[in-house]
């Protein structure tokens, strides 16, 4: 499985903002120089971003991004399916009936558990743990 490249974006997006002291703006020429990420296609996450509620936008002179909440309550599971949608190693971990084996195959119950785990670990990791995870390794850099 693999994100796409809208929602590697978007989570370096929300990081560099989460970055950044609590209600600071940035533009979004400014996310899109720092972040690496080409200016047409930020335009696309930030203004999904900002329907899923993560994101406020301003516009003109004054204007920019900044995030609508703080980043501890912002996780990973949540920005990437704000993109991609809900996450799935394979179809049939949605939906049984899609496979022709249905509940009878083995190898849908690890699919199926591997996607909770990825799921969980996911919603229990919040910007605001990688910012302070990125503090802590600019302080204590290994020797």
């Amino acid at each position: 499985m693999q994100i796409t490249k809208q929602a590697d974006y978007a989570v370096r997006a929300i990081a560099y903002l989460a970055g950044l002291q609590p209600g600071t703006q940035a533009s979004t020429s400014q996310i899109s120089e720092m972040q690496h990420i080409p200016a047409t296609f930020l335009a696309k996450i930030v203004s999904q971003l900002s329907v899923a509620g993560f994101l406020r936008t301003a516009r003109g002179a004054r204007g920019g991004v900044t995030l609508a909440k703080p980043a501890d309550e912002i996780s990973l599971l949540k920005v990437v399916e704000a993109i991609d949608g809900p996450i799935a190693l394979n179809e049939c971990t949605a939906e049984a009936s899609i496979c022709p084996l249905g509940d009878v195959c083995n190898i849908r119950e690890v699919w199926c558990e591997a996607r909770a785990e990825l799921v969980r670990r996911l919603s229990q990791t919040t910007f605001g743990q990688l910012v302070k995870m990125e503090k802590a390794e600019a302080v204590s850099p290994l020797a």
